[in-house]
């Protein structure tokens, strides 16, 4: 429904990544799942979780009597490791072991080194298709006989800032993960009570908004996104203040709001 309302194509969806098991991270899979059958989807649905996610969804598949139009790859993987779990053309994927009362995992998504840019003030209309591809690959473009037509430095700039982003689910204060994430782009981190409630904190393995500033502030992050809120919060204003005397540059997660970072 939230794809739907942010108008986010389902089928442009191809990789899930699920943090832990606890059912407020998992229990409207399922729909999406149907969902995306219903609308006839074809291309395979990775799905990264810990062991057991298979388990459930097979499990409804079977008493539900349903074959999907699609093929669903399961990728289990050991939430309390550090560990590279995907690698495409364009980024990677990597476990953030956390602090909670069931076996949880963030992600640490990093972008690759991008391609290098045309500087379209250089750029002659004799250079074709196929020598732009090598020149934004970083090569320079030679004849048959090995002679440089032209050279890459002359016709490109450098690649657009490559980015990052730590996606750091349910977890209790963690100074462990500070040098996996340090640097990043952006840090989203849970911020489920405030200072005042640092005992229930501890108890049920969260952060308070406190903490998760303090994890941006040691992690030197560039921008800090909190969310993950209890619902005894009504007005989350003293929760942002909270975090903002720690680390300055911190927002609020609200659903459907786009941060612009710079590339």
């Amino acid at each position: 429904m939230q794809l739907t309302a942010f108008e986010v194509p389902i089928h442009k969806v191809t990789h899930i990544f699920i943090s832990h098991l606890h059912g407020d991270h998992y229990l409207g899979l399922t729909g999406l799942l149907f969902s995306m059958h219903l609308q006839k989807r074809q291309a395979d649905l990775h799905l990264f979780s810990s062991p057991g996610l298979n388990e459930i969804i097979l499990l409804q598949l079977k008493y539900s009597k349903s074959v999907l139009n699609y093929k669903i790859i399961f990728h289990p993987f050991n939430p309390e490791e550090k560990n590279l779990i995907w690698e495409d053309d364009v980024v990677t994927v990597e476990t953030i072991p956390l602090i909670h009362k069931l076996a949880c995992a963030g992600f640490l998504f990093k972008e690759k080194e991008k391609p290098r840019r045309i500087d379209k003030s250089k750029l002659r209309s004799d250079v074709l298709l196929q020598h732009i591809v090598l020149l934004k690959k970083g090569a320079d473009v030679v004849d048959e006989s090995g002679n440089i037509l032209y050279k890459n430095i002359d016709f490109t700039l450098s690649p657009n800032a490559s980015l990052s982003y730590a996606y750091c689910s349910d977890t209790a204060f963690n100074p462990s993960m500070v040098k996996q994430i340090s640097n990043v782009d952006l840090l989203y981190h849970e911020a489920t009570f405030m200072e005042q409630e640092i005992d229930k904190a501890v108890e049920t393995k969260h952060s308070t908004a406190r903490q998760a500033a303090e994890i941006a502030r040691l992690s030197n992050v560039k921008k800090l996104v909190i969310g993950h809120f209890s619902a005894r919060y009504r007005d989350l204003q003293p929760i942002l203040d909270e975090a903002l005397m720690v680390f300055p540059n911190t927002s609020l997660a609200v659903e459907g709001q786009t941060f612009n970072l710079d590339s």
